[in-house]
């Protein structure tokens, strides 16, 4: 039932990431609305645009879904990663009626995209196929069915990844994918993340979001902290971030046995909750949860050197 618990919490997590994961520097968009690319951009628009910063950069998954309320009722509502943010905010919720219906809309409209933009129309139509996979999982237990899904996840990344091998948005949301399947399947690892984010994604804030995660499964502790604070300096006030930060100076503290280390992690903890109104309730149960535990290992490491 823990395994089952923490592999949710990691889809969950990682698809309010990794659907969305057409990021970009958001200090300098393009007239375009795309977060993703400097040259060349997409036309994704302004709502999908203002969600994905709402999501990304400020941790504000309420008013990212206001935005993408209003997306249906625009010309944006054409835009596969508008859906795939929905549905992954439904995922957080709970709302497993819209996490089905906006999976299927993900789909819908990146297969309309496909023929015009080959690159972008697959990697959605994998996304799609991703979140339902996921509403399988959860609400009709159907681990076959699921594994399915997965299979087409892959074909349609790898057609995807044969049209623009070197795609910043392509290569940030299976450098995230990646980093699932390392926690949960023997045939990946963090080190491929690394490599793929490193190489091709964009934006840097959430590559190095990404790096920090993998270091941290790599239980390189110095490294990962290293990543968190340069995602941190674009996001400084996103409590997604200030929650990592704490669970590298947490599992430092153990190792190192530094009692310093652990009061700095329960501060980010502290932290991360001042901004619970903007955060799923999923996220706010790992955090506390962890804050907890935490201020048990700190009461536990005092007494024994008292």
């Amino acid at each position: 039932m823990k395994a089952r618990l923490t592999t949710r919490r990691q889809i969950s997590v990682t698809f309010s990431v990794a659907t969305a994961i057409a990021l970009s520097l958001w200090g300098n968009p393009t007239l375009a609305g795309d977060p993703f690319r400097k040259t060349n951009p997409e036309n994704i628009g302004e709502k999908t645009e203002a969600a994905f910063e709402a999501i990304f950069r400020q941790g504000n998954y309420k008013e990212a879904k206001n935005y993408l309320i209003e997306v249906d009722n625009t010309e944006e509502a054409n835009e596969p990663l508008a859906h795939a943010m929905r549905a992954s905010i439904a995922y957080t919720e709970k709302d497993w009626e819209t996490l089905k219906t906006y999976a299927s809309k993900t789909i819908e409209t990146a297969e309309r995209l496909k023929d015009q933009n080959p690159v972008r129309g697959n990697l959605y139509v994998a996304v799609g196929h991703f979140l339902e996979g996921a509403y399988i999982y959860t609400q009709q237990q159907d681990p076959v069915s699921a594994l399915t899904k997965l299979q087409q996840v892959f074909q349609y990344l790898d057609a995807a990844e044969a049209s623009a091998p070197d795609d910043p948005e392509l290569n940030l949301i299976k450098g995230y994918l990646d980093l699932i399947l390392s926690v949960n399947l023997p045939f990946s690892s963090p080190e491929q993340a690394i490599a793929r984010f490193e190489k091709y994604a964009s934006p840097d804030y959430l590559v190095d979001r990404g790096i920090a995660v993998a270091y941290r499964d790599l239980k390189e502790y110095d490294r990962a902290l290293q990543f968190a604070e340069k995602a941190l300096e674009t996001a400084p006030e996103n409590p997604e971030l200030q929650y990592l930060k704490g669970q590298i100076l947490r599992k430092q503290g153990k190792q190192n046995k530094d009692l310093g280390l652990m009061k700095q992690a329960f501060s980010y903890f502290d932290r991360a909750l001042t901004k619970e109104a903007q955060l799923p309730e999923a996220v706010l149960i790992a955090v506390r949860h962890e804050r907890k535990v935490l201020e048990k290992e700190m009461n536990e490491f005092q007494a024994d050197r008292s």
